[in-house]
């Protein structure tokens, strides 16, 4: 246990892993229910088989891939704590016996991105299901990339902040707008999975990266699965 906060507190100083018994003084509005409920078994694997039931009551196909890693590599969670915002813990035991941590923040959070709560009922129901029942993001803790990132770092490509001069080099007309479109997955070096939500059918997404050529008309989840499970190994 002392390593391991050691380890998360490299990034955060003032996180807290709770004990069950101070999770249960948590006011009942400020985690979901199901935490609360799944928090009171203190045997690991049972808590971690109910944590998995929720992913695959509402991702059970279009995150497969994931749930079968983690139902396999997965050997504890915990809630975590940082001024009064609480998050789960994924300690994973990757197939080469190294330790990974993924945070899933709670999808009772605030938005913290005013672009996206403005255009949030017009983003896809599958992707609005998983942050508001499993997640408000679920990514490395270490880089909070290689992974469904929080609201507040779901990146509006429309930002006249944002430079992207690969825009120059298209090889072919852009095919997304980049007003109404948003990157709901980063792996943390400039390459998000996107979803333009004037063009969402289906889940409809695009690769867009700040430095190689886009990809258009990938499905979304099938994406999302396959770079989640390539960041745990």
């Amino acid at each position: 246990m002392g390593q391991k906060l050691d380890y998360l507190r490299k990034y955060n100083k003032n996180i807290r892993l709770l004990t069950i018994d101070e999770i249960d003084k948590i006011s009942v509005d400020l985690i979901p229910s199901n935490w609360r409920e799944l928090f009171k078994e203190r045997n690991v694997r049972k808590r971690i088989d109910l944590l998995l039931d929720i992913w695959k009551k509402y991702k059970a196909t279009e995150l497969r891939n994931t749930i079968s890693y983690l139902s396999e590599h997965l050997e504890n969670i915990e809630i975590m704590e940082v001024d009064n915002l609480y998050s789960i813990l994924y300690t994973i035991k990757n197939s080469k016996g190294k330790y990974l941590y993924y945070e899933g923040r709670n999808p009772q959070d605030k938005f913290e991105n005013e672009e996206l709560e403005k255009s949030w009922n017009n983003i896809p129901d599958s992707i609005r299901s998983f942050y508001e029942n499993i997640h408000n993001g679920f990514y490395y803790y270490a880089s909070e990339s290689m992974g469904l990132v929080p609201f507040e770092s779901v990146t509006y490509l429309g930002d006249e902040d944002l430079d992207w001069d690969i825009i120059d080099d298209l090889k072919e007309s852009i095919q997304i707008d980049l007003e109404t479109s948003f990157g709901f997955f980063s792996n943390g070096m400039g390459d998000y999975i996107a979803i333009d939500y004037k063009n969402c059918k289906n889940d409809n997404a695009t690769f867009w990266s700040a430095k190689i050529q886009p990809k258009y008309n990938i499905n979304f989840w099938n994406y999302v699965d396959e770079w989640i499970v390539i960041g745990f190994e």
